[in-house]
């Protein structure tokens, strides 16, 4: 089972990798964090009260909370 960490490390990593092309690393950090973001957003939409959405709160906080060095990782699982 993935915990809410890992799924936030996930989110990050792949917005960082796939859409984050600047020369400034903030720039790259803010981008990545704002994609990962939404992502999230746009599961709460969707999901309604149901089990998933505490995950998907918990995710999101990460995210918010978390800085580049705590969310990227070198292998996405």
């Amino acid at each position: 089972m993935t915990t809410a960490q890992n799924k936030a490390q996930q989110l990050y990593t792949i917005a960082y990798m796939r859409w984050c092309f600047e020369l400034s690393h903030e720039k790259n950090y803010i981008t990545a964090k704002d994609i990962a973001i939404s992502i999230c957003d746009e599961v709460l939409g969707y999901m309604g009260a149901d089990r998933g959405y505490e995950f998907w709160t918990e995710v999101k906080d990460i995210l918010t909370k978390s800085n580049h060095q705590q969310l990227y990782i070198n292998q996405i699982p």
